[in-house]
């Protein structure tokens, strides 16, 4: 078959172009992900200040569901300050450090604050330094509880040297300490306190962040075995190697653990569009080739010799555009790590994973879909009888078939009873429905197509005056006629409408209803936050609530939560962002609430989202069960229920509850509500202007931030957007072209009873019209119904948020790629004689 196979596609250029690039890209977004999925599963961020370190023992920070991805756990987890001495008497340990970090700051002598890589981790003791190399000490160790090392570079920004004084806000507490030393060292360095003082101010009396070994350079491996052997079964974990970069970056382990998530969250959808693009192009391809395969059956060929034949040339074609498609698909792959790094979503230490595997598989998975859609395509000629076989290779038939019409029609109904979700959830889940509906609608679209194409031709052709023009005539009996071919023009293109349309509108009118529920629910004026200091320190609640005209300060923090829920006999995780607030909080946040209160904040309590209460057992005066931020578990009594959970998140912590489970311990912004006068935010900014590092803003809602932001996976699919919405349409034009080169004979046919050249190019501009209207018009109208009820479920209103010129730019595009698909290839067919054009397409 092989030998058969490659000459006969030498023959069909222009089908088999469409199919080398459906594979190409196919190919280059399946190894993408690929990619993607394998680097969150294996990949580790790069360590700079244990890099040093052979081994370090920290507690775990992710956890693992039953049958799932393990989940990161953002704030750092203690261990035991013991460890250091018991570890450092193994065989084989060099040094032995506990190692601590804190919020620490340096402040010039203008009293504003120094940048630093990371403020919130920069405070460090000074036994910290024996993990730094080929570092030069200018200057003594702090001994005292006034004195601080610092790093060359912030002492220099500073203006300061060893035996000068400098202000340094370290964990909330600003104060004045003497430069003891100056660190120079090509790591990240930080500010260094001595030992007793950097375990008071991050807040220690028998933990350590984690415990960094050092061991003589052939006994790293023995020296594992014995830390591990030493820890029993204590839980901890033991990192060496690359794995140590993660423990010293929990940003870079968060984003990591968010890799498949990402991948799999992309991967349903591409897939479709892979299998849509790559089917439509090998139909488009061996349906002109059906002349060939009924030949072969009248010859006596068997139905599984042509589909084995068909899905050889197919392979054979598919082979480049694959090749060239996996090796883009990694550099596809490291352009998406830079958004995301560019983004805020991943730090800048996170590599990818690069491996063979992601190319193997895409390789492996495009070959099973070629083939698939190979056999497929072939399948209704190669069943055929001979004579039956070589009669219709010259036409499609006339007549659908009836259980593929009613299966689209299905499909469609339940799309839009899919559609409905959001009016009954209101939540990213139930927003995620509406472009599931739409894609599931276009699915029907192409099964109940043929069908549809042909009725409106139909009654199309009877509606016609009696003196229509022939080319217009000759376009809608082609509509009739040839329902298939038209058919898979307008269901991509359709296609093409649809996903822009909801999954754009999706992405803005989430956005659009969680930004509102967050602005409806701000009572307050004003917030104070410090980013530049790692958290706001501790007495500015204290002097903001005295300020003339402050009539309410309530501090609001942050935090990660996991929610272990039971559906039928399994138990699912949810991890959600989660607000930390006081008893305070009514006075500056209206939730929503609809039952409890939220002044009773206080102790181990939690506010839930009303709509998963009921369905989690988790009404008013019940009791829950969360881990947070650091793995720990908690049981929490639910004090009230409130109904802005779009906004707010699936829980509401007390302070009490979070308190020494994050990682700064301090707040991220104070919520202010005043009188309302000028004179009450001229106090408020005469504060600010005061301490150094504070930042007054005059939208409280942006302190918010943090927790209502819309998932990570929700943005990045904006951005992927483009990516697919450009393949798809590189696939649909290559697809219409291919199909309009192979009515040679057709148009020839034609020009040979008398049509002109200008006549034939009317009459296929007609039919350029109408399957751009019929496409526009059926992706339109798919499109309508599940955005319209995520609007109403939403936005309480029948239209969407978002760009109002997105449709119009829609129809252009749709129309350009419509048009000049068609035009630019029969222009093409014209310059060729009537006669030569008969005998090429013989």
């Amino acid at each position: 078959m092989l030998r058969l196979a490659l000459p006969t596609a030498r023959h069909r250029i222009a089908a088999l172009l469409a199919v080398v690039c459906a594979t190409l890209g196919g190919a280059t977004l399946i190894t993408f992900i690929g990619v993607i999925a394998e680097s969150g599963l294996r990949s580790h961020a790069l360590a700079d200040r244990l890099a040093t370190a052979d081994i370090v023992v920290s507690a775990g920070q992710s956890y693992t569901p039953p049958g799932d991805f393990p989940i990161a756990l953002p704030e750092r987890a203690e261990v035991p300050a013991d460890l250091v001495g018991r570890l450092a008497r193994l065989p084989g340990v060099t040094t032995a450090i506990g190692d601590v970090s804190f919020p620490a700051v340096v402040l010039d002598a203008r009293g504003a604050a120094v940048p630093a890589e990371d403020p919130r981790t920069a405070g460090h003791g000074w036994s910290s330094i024996a993990l730094l190399d080929h570092l030069h000490i200018s200057g003594k160790a702090p001994t005292g509880p006034d004195e601080v090392a610092l790093d060359d570079d912030l002492a220099t920004a500073a203006g300061v040297s060893p035996g000068d004084q400098v202000a340094v806000s370290a964990a909330g507490k600003q104060g004045s300490y003497r430069v003891s030393a100056v660190i120079a060292t090509p790591q990240a360095g930080g500010i260094f306190f001595a030992d007793p003082t950097a375990m008071g101010l991050a807040g220690r009396d028998d933990t350590v962040d984690l415990v960094a070994l050092r061991t003589d350079p052939s006994a790293t491996e023995s020296v594992a075995s014995g830390v591990q052997n030493s820890l029993g079964t204590s839980g901890l974990l033991v990192s060496t190697g690359s794995a140590i970069g993660d423990v010293e970056d929990l940003g870079a382990s968060a984003a990591r653990s968010l890799l498949p998530l990402l991948a799999f969250s992309m991967a349903g959808t591409v897939l479709l569009i892979i299998g849509f693009i790559v089917g439509g192009a090998l139909a488009v391809s061996i349906g002109a080739q059906r002349q060939d395969l009924a030949l072969m059956r009248a010859i006596g060929a068997l139905p599984r010799q042509i589909r084995r034949f068909a899905a050889a040339q197919a392979t054979i074609v598919a082979l480049p555009g694959t090749a060239v498609g996996l090796a883009a698909g990694y550099l596809l792959a490291e352009q998406f790590r830079r958004l995301l790094v560019s983004i805020g979503l991943a730090p800048s230490t996170l590599s990818l994973s690069i491996s063979p595997l992601p190319a193997i598989c895409a390789a492996l998975l495009l070959v099973v879909v070629v083939q698939v859609s190979a056999r497929c395509a072939a399948w209704r000629t190669s069943r055929l009888p001979a004579t039956e076989a070589v009669s219709e290779s010259r036409s499609e038939p006339r007549t659908p078939s009836t259980s593929r019409t009613w299966a689209g029609g299905l499909l469609v109904v339940a799309a839009t009873a899919v559609s409905v979700t959001p009016l009954q959830i209101r939540s990213q889940f139930g927003a995620s429905t509406t472009a599931v509906a739409g894609i599931v609608a276009v699915i029907g679209l192409a099964l109940a197509g043929p069908a549809l194409v042909g009725r409106l031709s139909r009654t199309l052709a009877r509606k016609l005056p009696a003196g229509v023009a022939a080319p217009t005539w000759l376009a809608v009996a082609n509509g009739r006629d040839h329902a298939l071919r038209m058919a898979a023009a307008i269901t991509t293109l359709a296609m093409a409408v649809v996903f822009t349309i909801t999954y754009t509108f999706t992405q803005t009118t989430l956005m659009s209803a969680t930004a509102g529920e967050v602005h409806d629910s701000t009572r307050a004026q004003l917030s104070i936050s410090a980013p530049e200091l790692g958290g706001l320190p501790d007495d500015v609640a204290t002097a903001v609530a005295a300020i003339p005209g402050v009539q309410a300060a309530a501090p609001v923090n942050s935090t990660t939560v996991l929610w272990p829920y039971q559906v039928f006999d399994e138990i699912e995780v949810e991890s959600s962002s989660a607000l930390v607030l006081t008893a305070a909080a009514p006075e500056v946040l209206d939730l929503d609430v609809r039952a409890g209160a939220l002044s009773e904040l206080t102790g181990a309590t939690v506010a839930v989202d009303a709509g998963v209460a009921g369905s989690r057992d988790a009404l008013v005066g019940s009791e829950i069960s969360l881990i947070l931020g650091d793995g720990q578990q908690v049981d929490a009594r639910v004090v009230a229920t409130y109904a802005r959970g779009l906004g707010f998140g699936p829980v509401v912590l007390s302070r009490d509850l979070a308190a020494g489970h994050t990682t700064t311990g301090l707040d991220d912004s104070i919520l202010i509500g005043t009188d309302g006068t000028d004179a009450a935010r001229q106090n408020l900014a005469a504060l600010t202007e005061s301490r150094p590092g504070l930042v007054l803003d005059d939208d409280p809602a942006a302190a918010l931030g943090g927790t209502t932001a819309v998932g990570p996976e929700l943005w990045v699919n904006i951005a992927v957007l483009a990516v697919l919405l450009g393949y798809l349409l590189l696939g649909i034009a290559n697809k219409i072209v291919a199909a309009t080169a192979q009515r040679r004979h057709e148009l020839a046919t034609l020009r040979l009873i008398g049509a002109t050249a200008r006549q034939i190019r009317t009459m296929m501009r007609r039919e350029a019209a109408l399957i751009c209207a019929v496409s526009l018009a059926t992706g339109s109208l798919l499109s309508v119904v599940p955005v319209l009820l995520l609007s109403i479920g939403f936005l309480h209103r029948p239209w969407p948020a978002g760009p109002a010129w997105l449709p119009p730019l829609i129809a252009v595009v749709v129309a350009t790629i419509t048009f000049l698909a068609i035009e630019l290839p029969t222009r093409r067919l014209l310059r060729t004689p009537p006669t030569e054009a008969r005998t090429r397409a013989s």
